[in-house]
């Protein structure tokens, strides 16, 4: 969970190499679009910032967090370096978020145990709507800039190995 001592989008720019020659793939849940579009532009922006060609990201939309799975195993197959998958599970008032949570962070951890190209876990699970709005932007940054980072990062190991 976020604190106030850790900003999501605060990070050492000079340690994230050059993206320009990587491409990457990233799938957004329309559910709670409010919070995954804030995800998705953190995401998309720190990209572009690190030399990533607007034409080298590859947006698509699946209804929901639940579906992010499928969506990434699609997009893995696509050449890209590697695969953000970006959601948001609010908790309610049934066990249904944690159905949803359980499935795909197992999901996103066996699409990287399975297949080569790395998948990033940008997927919200929060308690209420403001830590949602919080971490998406707000006052603990953005998830999307983290999750941006670490595919960089994960692109360029897998490029090394």
């Amino acid at each position: 969970m976020a604190t106030a001592n850790h900003n999501l989008s605060d990070y050492d720019k000079t340690t994230i190499p050059n993206a320009n020659k990587f491409r990457f793939g990233i799938v957004v849940s329309e559910w709670n679009p409010s919070i995954t579009e804030g995800l998705y532009n953190g995401a998309y922006q720190t990209l572009i910032q690190h030399g990533v060609l607007p034409s080298n990201i590859v947006r698509w939309n699946v209804p929901g967090s639940f579906e992010l799975v499928y969506g990434c195993k699609k997009m893995q197959k696509q050449m890209v370096n590697a695969v953000i998958a970006i959601g948001s599970v609010i908790q309610g008032e049934t066990k249904h978020f944690d159905f949803v949570c359980e499935a795909v962070s197992q999901g996103i951890k066996d699409l990287n145990v399975l297949d080569p190209t790395p998948v990033i876990f940008c997927v919200l699970t929060d308690d209420n709507l403001q830590q949602a709005i919080d971490r998406s932007g707000g006052k603990h940054g953005n998830k999307g800039t983290e999750a941006a980072v670490a595919a960089i990062k994960m692109a360029e190991l897998r490029k090394n190995m």
